[in-house]
């Protein structure tokens, strides 16, 4: 009777452990699938300007971060760099991060969130390595290093202005998104940014293979590109293939005066 019993458990028992095993991808498929708003909500705090979560911590630590190794970098490009484009670059860091930098630590008194003092250690060393260099070496450093880091930030501040629930978050990423957006514009004007190696970089950290239409016919699997048209050659549809002709306006100074006669 006893070896019945005991028989009867284990039956039972095995049966538990199969329904278990069975129900626990379904189980955890459910809980993974709340993870993300349950993580926001945790690790969001209430302030008298909205839930305040982890990411707009991080946020404005890295807009900390950027300033303590960027102010100092282009006040560096404007005492040393050999040419114009670069030290403009370099005044627009200074103006730019000073500001900002302020605003941060402003934002940060009132949310109660630390910031850091100094540069990490991969920033300290970006400086290092422009302390070391000079000429246009200094100046293929300092385009490259400043317009990789400002196109990694703009990223994020794209992505706090957009989810965000704090207003003064809000405000913080909407002033960093146009002090961002204008060093870009100024690091690429200097013609020293190596544009291919960004693209090599940011397809070696892609995580999914892009969805866009096809190459248009011509291109060459190589990457050369196919002969521009001729435009005295009409192509068909006018509308994809040349642009609208430009309003009439006002003459200008050289439209009003004749030109002038051949030399002899």
């Amino acid at each position: 009777m006893v070896r019945r019993v005991n028989g009867t458990v284990l039956i039972i028992a095995g049966i538990v452990a199969t329904v278990g095993a069975l129900l626990f991808p379904v189980w955890s498929y459910a809980d993974r699938s709340g993870t993300g708003r349950d993580q926001l909500e945790s690790s969001s705090v209430p302030t008298p300007w909205g839930p305040l979560s982890a990411t707009d911590r991080d946020f404005l630590v890295r807009v900390r971060l950027a300033g303590l190794w960027e102010l100092p970098a282009g006040q560096q490009a404007v005492e040393r760099a050999p040419t114009r484009a670069i030290r403009a670059a370099g005044d627009h860091l200074v103006v730019g991060h000073a500001d900002l930098d302020a605003r941060a630590r402003d934002v940060a008194a009132k949310l109660g969130v630390e910031l850091p003092n100094q540069p990490n250690e991969q920033q300290q060393g970006w400086l290092r390595e422009l302390s070391a260099a000079d000429g246009e070496e200094y100046e293929r450093k300092f385009a490259q290093l400043l317009r990789n880091a400002h196109g990694k930030v703009f990223a994020l501040v794209a992505q706090v202005r957009h989810s965000t629930r704090n207003t003064l978050i809000r405000q913080l990423a909407t002033d960093a998104n146009q002090t961002v957006l204008d060093h870009i514009t100024m690091l690429e004007a200097t013609g020293r940014v190596d544009f291919d190696a960004l693209a090599h970089e940011a397809a070696d950290g892609a995580t999914a293979s892009p969805t866009g239409p096809p190459a248009p016919d011509g291109n060459a699997p190589d990457g050369n590109a196919p002969a521009a048209p001729d435009p005295a050659v009409p192509t068909g549809d006018l509308s994809f293939t040349s642009r609208p002709s430009p309003r009439p306006g006002p003459p200008t100074a050289i439209d009003t005066h004749r030109p002038a006669p051949p030399s002899p």
